[in-house]
């Protein structure tokens, strides 16, 4: 088994990634839960009411997600990982003042003890993007209640983005600048991509003979 993750900002393309690798190499793609989310249109109305409740259905979510992904014993690939809702988006609520320091203690204390017992994924693939390249993708895919996100919202993700990933040891790290490379539209591009993750497939697979 194979437990790979694509990580990134809010519209830096992880769901379509996910899609068009899972389709090319052949794993089972596991996406994040977002359209059925009871909470997350409240959240960017009101954000400082809705944030605990909002990141601890995340976590309820991603981590049966993670649970069912590795117990399934298939290769896989996975639309944003369970970190992300500790280290940038509780995190960075609460750095803003949105998240209250009880609720963060609270929250910061169950991810603990919830990601004790799993593994991370084998291979990170970090999708870095400025905020012109995000505020594009989320306007084109038009969700109406990404309307109201906030540039600066979207600056703060992404410093704790970089300071996450710059500290990252918990496995392989791939990171790929969208700004510079258009997937979605551009086959060469793709082809690149897909070469470059074959290529840390293939370390994984010699490191585990």
């Amino acid at each position: 088994m194979i437990h790979i993750a694509i990580v990134g900002n809010i519209g830096a393309g992880k769901t379509t990634l996910t899609e068009l690798l899972s389709q090319s190499l052949g794993y089972e793609p596991k996406f994040e839960v977002v359209d059925t989310n009871p909470y997350l249109e409240d959240f960017y109305n009101d954000m400082k009411r809705w944030s605990f409740n909002l990141q601890i259905y995340f976590l309820n979510s991603r981590i049966k997600q993670v649970i069912e992904i590795q117990r399934s014993g298939r290769h896989v690939i996975q639309d944003r990982t369970i970190y992300e809702d500790a280290y940038i988006f509780a995190a960075n609520l609460h750095g803003m003042g949105l998240m209250p320091s009880r609720d963060y203690d609270n929250y910061q204390s169950i991810f603990e003890h919830l990601t004790s017992s799993i593994k991370p994924p084998d291979l990170l693939i970090y999708l870095k993007a400025s905020i012109p390249t995000l505020v594009n993708h989320i306007q084109r895919r038009g969700r109406e209640y990404e309307t109201s996100i906030r540039h600066d919202y979207l600056s703060k993700l992404n410093e704790k983005y970089e300071n996450w990933i710059g500290n990252y040891t918990l496995g392989k790290l791939l990171t790929l600048d969208v700004d510079h490379i258009d997937f979605t539209h551009n086959p060469d591009d793709l082809a690149y991509i897909i070469q470059k993750v074959e290529n840390e497939i293939a370390h994984l697979d010699q490191s585990r003979i």
